[in-house]
């Protein structure tokens, strides 16, 4: 992570933090963030982060700080970002790699990190996809459609990338991503419910429409039904889309060319924004 950071707009050094300032979100996890993905200084659907963030303040209202209103804008995070970059010469007006915006205890946290370093490698082989965790997650548990700062569960499982499922025997989604299964003719997704976070990218392709052909659906996978999928894709906003070529053992060749597909269709849909 990069030394330079902000707090509620001050452009202000990683080590002059101060723990207090954020300590309902340090000792109890109250408190939600979001990454973006950083293209030559421009931030990809920030205004898709920023609503999301509120939104998940707006249902916790007891529970969470909220800072004020002006210090998740648009205007004001872009400004924020803006001077950020041209502060730090690491850093600098064309840099490409990763925000993360950090909200708890009435305050906004902006901090940098550099992009994955295998991210292009991911992009021409994939990732496969070799286990599964059974009821890792419970039918319609809503703190799961937010993305907390109380992060653990995920975050001890990002090595190992299993597919968590619920207690149904359903597909939930990924630590770090939502997945998409081309399976009975549509390119289908689990549903908010299942339960999975409401992913920037996840949603972008929905209102898509379309990814290759395939229609983008919302619906319930069974785990069984994993043995029927001819491709599988999985999306968060840092990488975009990345193909899963084999999938519990099961060659799926398809995906390399699907996630290429869906990666040019997110991009495109960033710069019409």
């Amino acid at each position: 992570m990069f030394s330079t950071v902000a707090v509620d707009g001050e452009v202000r050094r990683w080590e002059d933090l101060r723990l207090h300032d954020f300590a309902q979100g340090f000792f109890f996890g109250a408190g939600f963030f979001t990454t973006f993905r950083i293209d030559a200084g421009t931030p990809l659907f920030l205004a898709r982060h920023l609503a999301r963030l509120r939104a998940s303040l707006a249902a916790f209202p007891g529970a969470v700080r909220a800072p004020a209103p002006e210090q998740v804008s648009e205007a004001t995070v872009r400004d924020t970002l803006h001077r950020c970059l041209h502060t730090d010469a690491a850093l600098g007006p064309g840099f490409t790699g990763v925000g993360k915006l950090s909200v708890s205890d009435g305050h906004v946290l902006l901090t940098f990190r550099p992009a994955a370093p295998d991210a292009e490698r991911l992009q021409r082989e994939g990732r496969t996809l070799d286990t599964v965790e059974p009821g890792a997650y419970r039918r319609g548990e809503r703190t799961l459609n937010h993305k907390g700062l109380s992060y653990f569960r995920q975050y001890a499982l990002m090595q190992q990338l299993p597919l968590l499922g619920n207690e149904a025997g359903e597909v939930c989604e990924l630590p770090t991503a939502n997945l998409f299964f081309h399976l009975d003719g549509a390119l289908v997704t689990p549903p908010l419910d299942a339960p999975c976070l409401p992913g920037i990218v996840r949603e972008v392709l929905l209102e898509a429409g379309h990814v290759g052909g395939l229609p983008v659906v919302e619906r319930p996978v069974p785990l069984a039904r994993l043995a029927d999928v001819s491709a599988c894709v999985f999306t968060n906003s840092a990488v975009l889309a990345t193909g899963v070529p084999r999938l519990l053992g099961r060659e799926l060749p398809g995906s390399l060319p699907l996630a290429e597909e869906a990666r040019a269709l997110i991009e495109a849909a960033a710069r019409r924004r």
